[in-house]
């Protein structure tokens, strides 16, 4: 299954809304990988298995993420200020699958992050596809409550550059 949605971060037209800048954005979604307990309540352990850099200044790191008895590693690459990009490998009952993370600005400050998730399934599968709009909805539910997590963060102060 693919499925897609964009978030609006930025409303003009919402005076009550307290505007993001895009280093802020990006300090929530690298702490959201990084953290992730702090966006996921029933994760038990995050465990970072290792980090590199690659020559375009990407950054990768590996984790195993504990949920009670299942455990599952996943990679995630950081292509900074631009996309965060989840990848599973195959494991055990677990198919192969990602998500990528982008933040989008069409005009300057005018910020969305767009979630793009492939699970490696088929669309064509009825049963499948009674259980995909339930996946649907958790994974756009579960992106709301991210960015309103971020929002607290940089309300917090939490997400100011290093000093």
């Amino acid at each position: 299954m693919q499925f897609e949605h964009l978030i609006e971060i930025n409303d003009r037209l919402n005076p009550l809304i307290d505007a993001l800048t895009r280093d802020q954005l990006w300090r929530g979604l690298v702490l959201r990988a990084e953290q992730p307990m702090l966006f996921v309540s029933y994760l038990d352990e995050c465990t970072h298995l290792a980090r590199e850099t690659d020559a375009q200044e990407r950054d990768t790191l590996t984790r195993e993420l504990r949920y009670d008895a299942l455990r599952i590693r996943d990679t995630v690459t950081f292509t900074p200020q631009q996309n965060v990009r989840y990848d599973v490998p195959a494991q055990g009952e677990i198919p192969t699958s990602s998500l990528v993370v982008t933040i989008e600005e069409p005009q300057e400050g005018a910020l969305f992050v767009r979630f793009v998730y492939d699970d490696g399934r088929s669309e064509d599968d009825s049963m499948d596809a009674f259980y995909n709009e339930f996946r649907r909805s958790a994974y756009q539910e579960a992106d709301i409550d991210t960015i309103k997590m971020i929002r607290e963060l940089a309300a917090q102060g939490r997400l100011q550059p290093p000093v």
